[in-house]
């Protein structure tokens, strides 16, 4: 029905539970999603990510047939200062969200640019550092599991926020294969363009996140903000992207009971565009 680079967020329906979630979006005709993991945003991957959690949700996954193209996880704030104790339990949570990566079959794990913050902990070039230093440990430990680290940057509620500071980070990512999420909503509501961002990533982009805004607000359904998914979607072609798009539909603007159809309805829209 879609297209076949298209998906769906796990986000877009994470009032639902895992296993319903994943049956709205199959009955709407998706074959393939990102499996929400974010602590306070979306609860499909419990926090405390035990072995037995990580089978329970794999099994889910398996369940219901549908393929994963990235899980959409959070290990804590890459730019805050931790004792050997907080290290060493970012690592264990890192741990087992590569294994849950692997043992669904995605790509990718995408962790944040920082924290929920933009102001830095220590100072902007120290906290850009260290978030690219973990950012790198991070892709460098992905290895062993088989899969791809990404990062979603810019984030507009995050530290890496606006243009300047993803370019920033980007640099800092040169030639550590950690890949780059571009989000349409988060640039556009920081007041970027994202033909300037693309232009900036070129080459970069590994993945790309559709959902509308208008500046200050990310939260808005596909054609009820400023985003021009025509104009980016083209120019994303004409950088040779093929890479895949999913549908990140965590908004405000509906009642629960319309989303589905507003899904179904958005992936439409962006399929002819594909």
């Amino acid at each position: 029905m879609f297209h076949s680079r298209l998906g769906c967020s796990s986000i877009s329906f994470r009032h639902q539970g895992l296993p319903t979630a994943l049956r709205t979006m199959t009955e709407q005709g998706f074959g393939e999603i990102d499996l929400g993991a974010l602590p306070g945003v979306c609860d499909h991957v419990p926090y405390d990510l035990s072995p037995d959690a990580v089978a329970s949700v794999a099994a889910q996954v398996a369940a219901c047939g549908l393929r994963v193209r990235s899980v959409n996880g959070d290990v804590g704030d890459l730019n805050a200062v931790l004792d050997a104790a907080g290290g060493a339990a970012r690592r264990r949570h890192l741990d087992a969200l590569l294994t849950l990566t692997a043992k669904i079959g995605a790509c990718a794990l995408v962790l944040p640019c920082g924290a929920l913050s933009h102001e830095p902990v220590r100072s902007l070039e120290e906290d850009l550092d260290a978030i690219a230093a973990e950012l790198t440990r991070a892709g460098e430990r992905e290895a062993a599991f088989g899969v791809e680290l990404w990062t979603e940057s810019l984030h507009f509620l995050r530290f890496c926020w606006n243009l300047e500071r993803a370019e920033q980070l980007a640099q800092r990512l040169a030639g550590t294969g950690v890949g780059i999420v571009m989000d349409f909503s988060h640039i556009v509501a920081a007041g970027e363009d994202p033909l300037e961002y693309l232009r900036r990533h070129e080459g970069r982009i590994s993945h790309v996140h559709l959902r509308d805004a208008v500046p200050g607000n990310i939260n808005l359904s596909i054609g009820n903000g400023q985003a021009d998914f025509a104009a980016g979607l083209r120019a994303l072609a004409a950088q040779g992207y093929t890479g895949h798009f999913s549908l990140e539909l965590e908004t405000r603007d509906l009642e629960h009971d319309k989303r589905p159809a507003a899904a179904a309805k958005a992936a439409s829209f962006i399929t002819d565009l594909i």
